[in-house]
């Protein structure tokens, strides 16, 4: 372990760091590409294919700038991670982050906010999984197809990290594969045919440019950075150091906003239909990257697109899980949940238990929805809220360990306050933008959250494991 670690004695990572693999000491065997594809998977290459045509109306048609801007403003929550996961580099993520920085008490809160996030984001990952196959085999309800999904990446979860983390890369190869195929064709037909649109119309909109309007379908975009955080969830199985996260995190956003940008710049170009023409038409918004592609391209390309989602959102589900049991493992390890959640199974080397309980969540949550009309809409509307929350805690953490208790020395005052200062404020703004559901279920956890901490107290006593 680096010198880093050591400064997380009698904390969340360094009161585990002696521990048998029964009770809490999770197994090193992942590099800096595991960590890369678990985090591109929980994202999912080609995340802006569903809400294109919210975000091309919202924003005038500026969607490419829209996902510039994006990148922009969830890079200052990657650089605040990559600040942290240095000074504890652990299981646990934001949890043991805004401990270090905060209290326990604060520390409890960013974990159960964050759990929100990661239990749910898994269950709109299966169900949009579930809901594509359907669409392929209709014979076989969506619900059935979701509970599948759920089996199969619970399974290789348990397997262990290693064998999860070689499939994902499968997977996500797959995925840049087709999303390779459409930028060629995409390109293709823009040299043979030409643009439905100007070509700088992405930057700056088909009709008259709102900055106002493109920061609201920012709002909306963020949304699809939600899972590269989960890559500092294995710090504690990484080989190689702290330093490895934290390039992990940082090089993992750029790759996806660089992604983005890219496939919506060319959808765009693509789109028969104006950005005022889809604000008129919300029915049409959900499936105008598919539309742009069939008129242009053709349906072999949409249906391509359609089987690469399907599989895609499965294995995002499959590294959101992953990330959920390691949080749930991390505050069990620190008696902040039941002690039994915090097991480690000896052969593969996986907190087991704290995986199917973040999977038996997940499943009935994801079948739920999947048996309504209008579960997705529930679901989507309070998955942002939890996550959101608990990067304006991880921000005030760098403040707080860096600048107020100056645990690491004289603190540099652009990267330990400015930068958390301005995320944090950025993402009070995109909260204050979510729906009134979003937020009314948010505070209904959070206060959930309040009296579990007031009843095991705040302070902490009583967690120490024995030794």
């Amino acid at each position: 372990m680096t010198s880093d670690s050591g400064s997380g004695t009698g904390s969340a990572g360094g009161s585990g760091a002696g521990s048998s693999a029964e009770e809490g000491k999770l197994r090193r065997s992942l590099g800096f590409r595991d960590l890369v594809v678990y985090g591109l998977l929980f994202i999912a290459p080609m995340a802006p294919v569903g809400i294109f045509g919210t975000l091309d109306a919202k924003s005038g048609g500026s969607v490419a700038l829209v996902y510039v801007v994006a990148t922009v403003v969830m890079g200052f929550t990657a650089f605040s991670y990559a600040q942290m996961v240095r000074v504890a580099p652990f299981a646990g993520s934001v949890f043991t982050y805004a401990r270090k920085g905060l209290g326990e008490g604060p520390g409890f809160i960013a974990g159960w906010m964050a759990m929100l996030d990661y239990l749910l984001i898994p269950a709109v990952a299966y169900l949009f999984s579930g809901i594509a196959m359907n669409a392929l085999v209709p014979e076989v309800s969506r619900w059935v197809w979701t509970a599948f999904a759920v089996l199969i990446t619970t399974l290789l979860n348990l397997w262990g990290v290693r064998a999860a983390a070689r499939v994902g890369f499968a997977v996500l190869a797959m995925e840049i594969v087709v999303l390779l195929v459409f930028v060629v064709s995409a390109v293709v037909v823009l040299v043979r045919d030409g643009a439905q649109r100007g070509w700088l119309t992405p930057l700056t909109g088909d009709a008259t440019f709102s900055m106002a309007a493109v920061l609201g379908a920012v709002s909306v975009a963020v949304l699809s950075y939600l899972g590269f955080d989960a890559i500092a969830s294995f710090a504690e199985e990484v080989t190689g150091g702290s330093q490895k996260v934290a390039r992990a995190v940082l090089f993992c956003l750029v790759l996806a906003g660089v992604l983005f940008i890219a496939q919506t710049y060319l959808a765009a170009l693509l789109e028969p239909m104006s950005s005022a023409e889809l604000a008129a038409d919300p029915a049409a918004q959900g499936s105008a990257f598919y539309d742009a592609v069939d008129a242009s391209v053709g349906t072999w390309l949409h249906d391509l697109v359609a089987v690469s989602k399907a599989i895609g959102a499965a294995f995002a589900a499959l590294a959101g899980q992953a990330a959920a049991g390691r949080l749930v493992f991390a505050m069990a390890r620190e008696r902040r949940l039941p002690s039994f959640l915090a097991k480690v199974d000896p052969k593969s080397g996986v907190p087991r238990v704290a995986i199917l309980g973040a999977a038996i969540v997940t499943l009935v949550a994801a079948v739920w929805a999947a048996r309504r009309d209008d579960g997705l809409d529930h679901l989507v509307s309070v998955v942002d809220i939890g996550a959101l929350t608990a990067f304006v805690l991880l921000h005030a953490s760098v403040v707080g360990w860096f600048a107020v208790r100056r645990m690491s020395g004289p603190p540099v005052w652009w990267k330990h306050v400015l930068m958390p200062v301005v995320g944090a404020g950025v993402l009070i703004a995109v909260i204050v933008e979510a729906t009134t559901s979003a937020q009314v279920v948010g505070l209904c956890w959070l206060a959930v959250g309040f009296v579990v901490l007031a009843v095991q107290g705040a302070g902490g006593r009583g967690m120490e494991r024995p030794h």
